[in-house]
């Protein structure tokens, strides 16, 4: 178990170029609270976090890996930024995903995920790619009012009935095969607004 002071403590540590903290693999002992952090890298790979982590408006310097975290609690990064590329392959979020008007600067990629309550993602901005292949929703999806400079990548996500896409533009390819919202295909009539290629 790690307490969560201890990695307040070191994640506050000044950004070094290339330089970041390994919590990989780690139980997070309470729940983490980042809100308005400015966070040097770290790889949160494998961490578990059975109270949550609230890491609204924060902001996340170089590494920021958090491939295969299981979030038990909430996850709120409602008005984060992260720096360089967010990976969340493989994440587990038990409870309520917030990514509210995040701006992602590199790729966001959530590939795989897993979200049992819903992901809430309006007013997201993202420079890189935003990718949800492979990912399971249930509950409710809100991916209004977004823009995607890279593209966005939903090959075979599966979407519940209730999925938002209005007012999302996305700059760059929309690659929807095999992508589902309930039980029905996603098509590119499903957005205000694609300037790239579509592949269905």
């Amino acid at each position: 178990m790690t307490a969560p002071d201890e990695i307040r403590a070191a994640l506050s540590r000044p950004y070094r170029h290339g330089a970041h903290t390994s919590f990989a693999g780690i139980t997070c002992d309470g729940p983490l609270d980042l809100s308005g952090f400015v966070l040097s890298g770290v790889d949160f790979s494998g961490a578990h976090f059975p109270d949550g982590v609230d890491a609204s408006g924060a902001q996340f310097i170089g590494l920021s890996w958090f491939t295969g975290a299981r979030f038990a609690g909430d996850a709120r990064f409602s008005g984060a930024t992260f720096g360089s590329d967010a990976r969340f392959e493989e994440a587990q979020f038990d409870g309520q995903a917030d990514f509210s008007a995040t701006d992602f600067r590199g790729i966001a990629r959530f590939d795989r995920a897993r979200f049992a309550q819903g992901v809430t993602m309006p007013g997201v901005t993202c420079n890189g790619n935003l990718s949800f292949e492979g990912a399971r929703v249930e509950g409710a999806a809100l991916l209004s009012e977004g823009e995607c400079m890279g593209g966005l990548w939903l090959d075979h996500v599966a979407l519940p009935p209730e999925t938002r896409f209005d007012g999302t533009q996305v700059h760059g390819r929309l690659w929807l095969r095999g992508g589902q919202i309930g039980n029905r295909a996603i098509r590119a009539e499903d957005f205000d607004l694609a300037y790239g290629y579509v592949w269905t």
